[in-house]
């Protein structure tokens, strides 16, 4: 192995102050979801390990690592919302990601509004700019190599609504830049925001321009 290379294999420790992966895989968009138990207890909390998986129909997910409020309240549920994490809304989003008991409501704890949705019953974060209204597909107990299972789960999620503000629609089409959308990155404290010099262009090879 040449001696400019860092070499690990995860089993057997990293070797280095901070464990990289996050960092290495990042920034990534923010999970920022919010749920309620059977009884209509909310709960709103930032999960870093959250993507979109297909686009017809629209599928998101995220991963709870360990088993916390967000994933039982789905499970009683069914149903769950997606908010936008967005600079100005930064430290109510951290603020959110506190380790309180579940009977413990973030959107109070964080000073945030709940709003109705329209097709599921949990609400939205009213400050939010983007929402997504989502209807549980999958609960998947992620597993290693092996076959043994680890105490995390990946839930899928179909969007069946979504709430965009109207001045992010630029001629029609929404400004990813506009929205200035917070990403998370490695370490213990590291986030990215982005904007509009981050934006470049680049067309599929063969593509209509």
């Amino acid at each position: 192995m040449p001696d400019d290379i860092h070499f690990y294999e995860p089993a057997n420790g990293h070797g280095l102050p901070h464990d990289p992966f996050n960092a290495i895989v990042g920034p990534r968009p923010i999970g920022w979801i919010s749920s309620q138990d059977a009884n209509g207890r909310l709960n709103l909390a930032p999960y870093s390990f959250f993507n979109a998986f297909n686009y017809i129909p629209p599928i998101i997910g995220f991963s709870s690592v360990g088993r916390k409020d967000s994933l039982n309240n789905i499970e009683q549920t069914g149903e769950f919302a997606w908010n936008l994490a967005t600079r100005p809304l930064a430290e109510q989003m951290n603020q959110s990601c506190a380790m309180v008991p579940p009977e413990v409501n973030e959107f109070e704890l964080s000073g945030l509004t709940p709003v109705a949705s329209k097709v599921i019953q949990v609400p939205r974060v009213a400050e939010s700019p983007v929402s997504f209204e989502c209807k549980v597909t999958q609960i998947i107990q992620l597993q290693r190599a092996d076959g043994n299972v680890v105490p995390s789960w990946l839930i899928l999620g179909e969007v069946v609504a979504v709430h965009i503000a109207k001045w992010l629609l630029k001629d029609g089409v929404y400004d990813t830049a506009a929205a200035e959308p917070i990403l998370r990155g490695g370490g213990p404290a590291d986030y990215f925001q982005l904007g509009p010099e981050a934006l470049f262009k680049m067309w599929r090879p063969g593509a209509v321009k």
